[in-house]
Order: C-alpha cells, then sequence, then structure tokens
C-alpha cells in the first residue's frame, strides 16, 4: 500500500503536473503564461483575463468589482436583487455614473457596468457598456464620436465558434488602443 501511494504521488503530483505545463508551454505559450500584456518597454501591464480599474475619466471603464480585482481571491457577494447591501453599491455606482458621464441618461446605462460577475475578475464589458462610455471619453480626449465607435468594434470580440458566449470588449485593450489614439 505504501508502495502505491508513493508511485501515484509521484505521478499525479509531479509527472502529470509537468508533463502538463511542458505541453500548455509548447502548444499555446502566451495563454500557459497568464495572457500577460505588455507595453512597449517590454513591462507587464496587464493580463487580458484579469480586469483593472480605471479611474481616470478619458478611459473607458470596466465592470464593478466586489474584490478590487484581486487574482488572490476571486469571487464575489451572492447578493439576491432584493439584497440592501447590494442595492446600496448599485446606488452609489448609479451616483457615480451619472457624476462621470451627465449627457447619458441613467436608463440608458448598461446593467454590466453597475453590477460585478461571478469571479469578480471579468475584463469584458459589452460593446453597449464601451458604447455608452463614447461622449464622456470624447469630451475628454478629444477624439472624435466616429473614431471611438470604431475603435470599439475593432476592438469587439466575437462569439466563440460563432455560438458561445456574447459579444464583448477587453476594457483593457481597448484602453490600450485609446491611448495609441491620443500619440
Amino acid at each position: 500500500m505504501l508502495r502505491l501511494s508513493l508511485a501515484l504521488m509521484v505521478i499525479c503530483g509531479l509527472l502529470y503536473p509537468v508533463v502538463v505545463t511542458g505541453i500548455a508551454q509548447v502548444v499555446m505559450p502566451k495563454e500557459a503564461d497568464g495572457s500577460l500584456i505588455y507595453n512597449e518597454d517590454k513591462e507587464v501591464i496587464g493580463s487580458e483575463l484579469i480586469g483593472q480599474t480605471f479611474t481616470k475619466t478619458e478611459y473607458f471603464s470596466g465592470r464593478v468589482s466586489s474584490i478590487e480585482y484581486d487574482a488572490a481571491g476571486s469571487g464575489s457577494p451572492n447578493y439576491a436583487p432584493s439584497n440592501g447591501d447590494m442595492m446600496k453599491r448599485m446606488k452609489e455606482s448609479i451616483a457615480v455614473w451619472e457624476k462621470a458621464n451627465p449627457a447619458v441618461p441613467v436608463n440608458e446605462l448598461p446593467i454590466d457596468l453597475i453590477t460585478n460577475s461571478g469571479s469578480g475578475l471579468d475584463p469584458h464589458i459589452t460593446p453597449e457598456a464601451a458604447d455608452v462610455q463614447v461622449p464622456r471619453i470624447a469630451e475628454e480626449t478629444g477624439i472624435n464620436e466616429e473614431k471611438l465607435k470604431k475603435m470599439i468594434k475593432e476592438n469587439t470580440q466575437a462569439r466563440e465558434l460563432g455560438l458561445f458566449g456574447e459579444p464583448r470588449v477587453n476594457v483593457l485593450t481597448l484602453n490600450i488602443a485609446l491611448e495609441k489614439l491620443l500619440k
């Protein structure tokens, strides 16, 4: 029994992880390393898989994160829509939205901008959530609204295999494209 336990520990605890990691590094190295995004100086500025908080009004903002995008502890409170804490947080998010985006009525605010994802780490918003931010960003940056809408369209990812998921925009890559327009 001891031999079997040791053999299984070596196989399952050492060999299998090494083989799978090696295959991943060969087949899809970018994904195996965390889908990291680098700047021109080859410094890591983020990951395609984990959202970030953008506080400057000239940038697109992403979803609310109840864990401040801390990947060490993903998750979110499982509040029911009727929960008082959830209602309070949503009202605060709406107030922040109204202050930053006075040109866009609250009834046009996509729900993903005031709710968080199940993991609290989602880096994506809907194309509609990006579009409603265009007036603010155009005013802040001086970039034509049509250019911004074109940039959103170019950075929109379609459904996987045309079937799975929803069209989405990665906020970090969108803001990187925005910075390129500003240069």
